[in-house]
């Protein structure tokens, strides 16, 4: 005890009190320390948990109505791709040149049912969009991809707009390549087309649509005119785009499609997704060749109702741009993607 100015104070050992702060001070900072590595391991969860590091690999997964075919080129945890061919039943071959792109990242591709390695099908409740919708879903989950740049080409568009519709979560962005969005357009392009070839070309494939069967010979090679010119460019044929051939799902084509590209009759002939690429909430790329089907002027149009979107036109490259221009057609989804991280 002391005395200070009359009054009685009570002095502890200073000791004690010394050993009292330190054992607060311990408690403290235990707790301190586990909040920090309990944060720690929350934020390490949130960025690895979408990571997936996909192997080189094939093989088939089971879904409605069969199995389809897939294929994982080029490994490590950056983010894939994951591409949607064309057609509807023209399989995956010919975007082979594109897998240059698993220099950087993994790169997925599968053959839709009906065509290429796919089971075929007869059952035409299966040739719908909703159910090619269903099908990625489920090659997704069974390869655990969480993220991903979703590429469609052509009829490969359309799934992949309607997929992203339905299913945002884990796309990270759009590569939406000479693109059908609004078929009535499409049709209209090509008449546009049509106009500009020789006039005994255009005779004859006018006489197509009307179903008016002339010489075989002249009609055949007034249709591969049309293709030549605003397809396949670069002659002969590469393997890839005679394997995609060879391999064509025709009943699906013509039973969601029709019988050629310049005229639509089947199931797809009333798509129109314009209205609704106002939705598209991720950073979009769009593709067009400069002499392609999806006419350059047409991609603009659907760029212009596309937010936080992109275009490029392909020099001297119709539809098939990966195969008539592949260094540009490829740099051009490169430096898409490397300008998002």
């Amino acid at each position: 005890m002391a005395n200070f100015k009359g009054k009685t104070v009570i002095v502890q050992d200073w000791r004690s009190i010394n050993n009292f702060q330190i054992t607060k001070l311990g408690i403290a900072m235990r707790r301190i320390s586990l909040i920090i590595l309990t944060g720690i391991l929350i934020v390490l969860t949130f960025n690895c948990k979408a990571k997936v590091n996909l192997k080189t690999e094939e093989g088939f997964i089971d879904v409605q109505g069969g199995r389809i075919w897939y294929s994982v080129t080029g490994e490590g945890t950056k983010i894939p791709i994951v591409m949607l061919h064309g057609g509807p039943g023209f399989p995956s071959y010919y975007l082979n040149p594109l897998m240059m792109l698993s220099e950087e990242r993994p790169i997925v591709t599968y053959d839709q049912l009906g065509c290429g390695r796919s089971d075929r099908i007869t059952d035409t409740t299966l040739m719908t969009i909703d159910n090619y919708v269903e099908q990625l879903k489920q090659l997704l989950s069974a390869l655990k991809i969480k993220e991903f740049y979703l590429y469609g080409h052509s009829w490969g568009t359309i799934l992949g707009l309607d997929y992203y519709l339905k299913y945002q979560k884990g796309i990270k962005a759009l590569i939406l390549a000479s693109p059908c969005i609004n078929v009535r357009l499409w049709s209209n392009d090509a008449d546009t087309l049509i106009s500009t070839l020789p006039d005994s070309i255009q005779f004859f494939i006018k006489q197509n649509m009307k179903n008016i069967k002339l010489d075989s010979i002249k009609m055949k090679e007034a249709i591969d005119y049309y293709y030549n010119s605003f397809y396949t460019r670069k002659q002969p044929f590469s393997a890839d785009i005679d394997s995609a051939h060879s391999q064509l799902g025709v009943n699906v084509y013509e039973y969601m499609w029709g019988k050629e590209e310049f005229s639509a009759s089947g199931t797809l002939k009333d798509y129109d997704r314009t209205g609704d690429l106002n939705k598209i909430k991720v950073p979009t790329l769009y593709i067009t060749g400069e002499f392609d089907a999806a006419r350059p002027n047409t991609v603009k149009y659907y760029q212009s109702l596309t937010p936080n979107s992109k275009f490029i036109m392909i020099r001297n490259a119709g539809h098939q741009t990966m195969h008539d221009n592949p260094e540009e057609n490829i740099e051009a989804i490169h430096t898409f993607l490397n300008n998002l991280q």
